[in-house]
């Protein structure tokens, strides 16, 4: 299963079109509400997922749909695009450019496309099945980094774990070189790049890590659930990303 040079063209469209959107409410005060999960959304969130849904309902009605912010449309197909229109709210409310749209094709259940698309600063990754990640059209990969008391660990935020994960991370975090906060998808980005070598989260929703496994996937790297288990439609949420495979076994042992 891998994505075709047309869905790959399809899917720069749908950034190009969420982008369009969001960038003229960014540092621009948008009204906010609140999600019955707590969770912030704006109108540029909405406004951004109804640009792309409506362009696959329009070229190509037989795939299906996960959105974040208006569920599920032909959710049983066996091409499922799955859009996070702004991951990272509360910093795009904040003015600050670590958001991202992702946006990823799932064929059977397993991602095969991602993309990780940062409006603001113009920086665009893309990963494929069987293709090398890009960053703006230029291949990137993973570090080198096999020992965990040298690994730069990211997570989004401590405070989004519950009480037993919470337990569970801070062994990894006193075991890991460094510890950087806040960036959501961004840090998944830098992992492929090459500038970060762990992230570390749970509590995801399917919109939140699809997109992520293709980009991570084709730099180099390797994502899994917190068991070592292959994320997919039904992962439980928590997340492990890893720039190098060989410092998975260390990360596992202390989650």
């Amino acid at each position: 299963m891998s994505a075709t040079d047309a869905d790959i063209t399809l899917a720069h469209r749908l950034a190009d079109a969420a982008g369009a959107v969001i960038r003229p409410y960014f540092r621009a005060a948008p009204a906010v509400e609140l999600k019955a999960d707590a969770s912030p959304v704006t109108a540029a969130d909405r406004a951004a997922e109804t640009a792309m849904r409506a362009i696959v309902m329009a070229e190509r009605p037989n795939d299906g749909i996960i959105g974040e912010e208006f569920g599920d449309h032909q959710a049983t197909s066996r091409r499922l695009w799955v859009f996070d229109p702004i991951d990272g709210t509360r910093a795009f409310m904040a003015g600050r450019a670590l958001f991202g749209t992702l946006i990823a094709l799932l064929v059977d259940g397993v991602p095969v496309l991602g993309i990780i698309d940062q409006c603001i600063a113009g920086e665009r990754w893309v990963g494929a099945t069987g293709r090398a990640t890009t960053l703006n059209g230029t291949t990137v990969r993973t570090r080198a980094c096999a020992a965990l008391a040298q690994a730069h660990l990211a997570t989004t935020s401590p405070w989004l774990f519950d009480t037993d994960d919470g337990a569970r991370f801070e062994r990894l975090r006193a075991a890991a070189h460094d510890t950087l906060l806040g960036g959501d998808c961004h840090n998944y980005a830098l992992l492929a790049t090459g500038c970060l070598d762990l992230v570390v989260e749970s509590g995801l929703k399917l919109y939140d890590y699809a997109a992520l496994i293709p980009v991570v996937t084709g730099a180099g790297g390797v994502m899994c659930d917190w068991h070592g288990a292959p994320l997919g439609l039904a992962s439980d949420g928590r997340v492990i990303a890893a720039g190098d495979p060989a410092l998975l076994a260390a990360v596992l042992a202390r989650l």
